[in-house]
């Protein structure tokens, strides 16, 4: 005869939970498409206004040592502020800090392909939705955590900006080669960071979520757009 057991939760809890889980993922991505969003209005009004122009040739006159530490600090600094801070303000507005950051380094990479390789950028967005779509799929599907790449994308992380700041000092060109593997790297932070949004991260830190997701898909999008221009030339 079947017994209940003592330590199960009750069905009502078990239900509110997913359900709250599902709120907190609703939101997530609904964060994320937001920031996508902004992204492209920010780019169009820079092109718009011709001042995106401007903007490129001053960046790459000059030195993209300090264009890179620049924005990495941001990056570092938005990300601490979405996590660890309390008031949900300051959660959003490191979340529009880092999408004006991301926003602002592009300006270059997408006026060389808008003036050199025309499609490129139509085509880039896409793979890179396909890609995020299809590594958010496998996370959903699979259920599996990928917390253990953590680790990992640390370690590489460090020693890819060991090889960029090495390569603006030393003036030796990052191959097709490294962009392929940029890729890879983008498409493992994606499938680390949907893990984490799918088992681990709180539920009231979805603008934290969606800005972790937000980082992947504009890296993954930076070096996609880079491959199209090498195969252009």
């Amino acid at each position: 005869m079947y017994q209940q057991n003592p330590y199960a939760a009750p069905a009502a809890q078990i239900g509110y939970a997913a359900d709250s889980r599902e709120r907190f993922l609703v939101r997530t991505y609904n964060h994320l498409f937001g920031a996508i969003v902004l992204f492209t209005l920010i780019e169009v009004g820079l092109f718009l206004s011709g001042f995106a122009q401007v903007l490129a040739q001053v960046m790459l006159g000059g030195s993209w040592l300090i264009v890179l530490g620049g924005f990495l600090v941001a990056g570092w600094l938005a990300t601490a502020v979405a996590h660890r801070a309390e008031s949900l303000p300051a959660q959003y507005a490191a979340l529009f800090g880092y999408t004006l950051a991301e926003a602002i380094i592009f300006v270059p990479l997408l006026y060389i392909a808008d003036a050199y390789a025309p499609g490129a950028i139509q085509s880039a967005a896409l793979v890179t939705i396909l890609g995020f779509a299809g590594l958010t799929g496998i996370v959903f599907w699979t259920r599996k955590d990928f917390s253990f790449l953590g680790a990992i994308l640390r370690w590489v992380g460090f020693g890819v900006l060991a090889l960029i700041v090495a390569s603006v000092i030393f003036g030796f060109t990052l191959g097709t080669l490294f962009s392929v593997g940029m890729v890879v790297f983008a498409g493992a932070s994606i499938l680390h960071s949907t893990s984490n949004v799918l088992h681990h991260y709180p539920e009231n830190r979805y603008v934290a979520a969606s800005l972790e997701l937000f980082a992947g898909v504009a890296l993954l999008f930076w070096y996609v757009l880079r491959l199209f221009l090498a195969s252009r030339r």
